[in-house]
């Protein structure tokens, strides 16, 4: 009986600490089908265009990313599941071993009770007593050994239930793991078809190298001014209000709140728009074609849908609105110390000293019709000169 406590005991908590396991695996696995299920309908708004392009490339990078995460996922899931099946299956063994001696005890109650079912016999018994101490600790024996045989039963009862409900979660379990089997090999045939149609991409694209390294070059250029257009704007400011020796730009008391605000929202700033999907990380990349060459990115590029709204991850004020060729319209909002920036934006409705509240609208990001109708919002985060990661800034979607 004391093994069937502890038994009862351990898994309890298992499945406690599991259940809470399978329930942020869940949420891990519907997040990432939200973004596969996203990153398809950019897919199918390019697929009108039969022009190869990078955007492509990336999206299907980005889908099988995520895709490899569900599969991992649901791995992990029936790793939880198979840990539930040995537990449980190890609880009824255990069980078993339990309700066999306790009926075997049982049995012998009974067998002695059959004995001694004559009521004489246990007058006879309180009457043989040598004295009225020993008379009356006869009759309490009599009486817990009457009320020990009806917990007994009680008790053969109460784990003959709970092995029955043990049985029937074991099979409960069996059968969701066996379905978690059938959705990874449909996750993984999934995988290999979209592997199969970038590689195919990539192929043909490979054909094109002198064409993307000149497109590589065009994007350079434009990061380049808007990197030198970032700097400008911060020496300017920091010269405007005579801030001296620290070379840093003095802030108002109403711009220093802000900037201890933003700083306070950190992994949780909105994301410039509603829905969208990074194709590009902050810092040093792999390009997607072109081998032994690598890009550096400032900040995100995100893909998002035609017609996109972009808007302000934090209240500010807005620094600058200007031109890049080649690069469309870009606004740097400044948080306080921080500055936000949008590039590759066109009908942009604020203007600089313009205020702005989070997830104001300050524009529609541009939709490139000669390359597959490729919308890409570039953004990024500055705390003065110093460029930040927005991955670090931005909250999940």
């Amino acid at each position: 009986m004391k093994y069937l406590l502890v038994t009862g005991i351990f898994i309890v908590f298992c499945f406690f600490g599991f259940s809470q396991s399978i329930e942020e695996l869940q949420k891990q696995k519907k997040n990432a089908e939200n973004e596969i299920e996203y990153t398809s309908k950019l897919l199918n708004e390019i697929q009108k265009n039969q022009k190869l392009s990078l955007n492509r490339i990336q999206l299907l990078n980005n889908q099988i990313n995520k895709r490899n995460s569900v599969i991992s996922t649901i791995n992990k899931e029936i790793e939880i599941y198979q840990q539930f099946i040995d537990n449980n299956t190890l609880a009824i063994k255990l069980m078993n071993n339990d309700i066999e001696e306790i009926k075997k005890e049982y049995a012998e109650l009974i067998r002695s009770a059959y004995k001694n079912r004559n009521a004489y016999d246990q007058i006879l018994l309180l009457l043989s007593a040598e004295n009225l101490n020993q008379a009356y600790r006869r009759h309490l024996y009599m009486k817990h050994y009457t009320v020990y045989r009806k917990n007994q039963a009680e008790i053969i009862d109460a784990i003959q239930q709970s092995l029955n409900k043990k049985a029937e979660k074991l099979e409960e379990q069996k059968l969701i793991k066996v379905q978690l089997i059938t959705e990874i090999q449909k996750e993984t045939r999934t995988l290999q078809e979209e592997k199969t149609i970038k590689n195919s991409e990539l192929q043909k694209l490979q054909k094109e190298q002198r064409t993307l390294r000149q497109k590589l070059q065009q994007q350079r250029d434009i990061e380049q001014k808007l990197e030198r257009e970032i700097r400008r704007i911060i020496e300017e400011e920091t010269s405007k209000t005579g801030a001296g020796e620290d070379k840093s730009f003095k802030l108002t008391p109403e711009q220093k709140l802000i900037g201890d605000n933003f700083e306070e929202n950190k992994s949780r700033l909105p994301w410039p728009v509603e829905r969208g999907i990074i194709v590009e990380k902050f810092g040093i990349n792999q390009h997607p074609v072109l081998t032994n060459v690598q890009t550096r990115n400032n900040g995100v590029s995100i893909a998002t849908e035609a017609g996109a709204k972009v808007r302000s991850v934090f209240n500010g004020e807005v620094s600058r609105v200007f031109g890049i060729t080649g690069g469309n319209t870009a606004v740097i909002i400044r948080h306080g110390k921080y500055l936000s920036v949008y590039s590759n934006l066109r009908e942009v409705t604020v203007t600089k000293g313009d205020k702005v509240s989070t997830k104001q609208t300050i524009g529609t990001v541009y939709t490139d019709v000669d390359e597959d109708n490729k919308s890409i919002i570039k953004f990024q985060i500055w705390r003065e000169s110093q460029k930040l990661n927005p991955e670090d800034w931005i909250g999940k979607q």
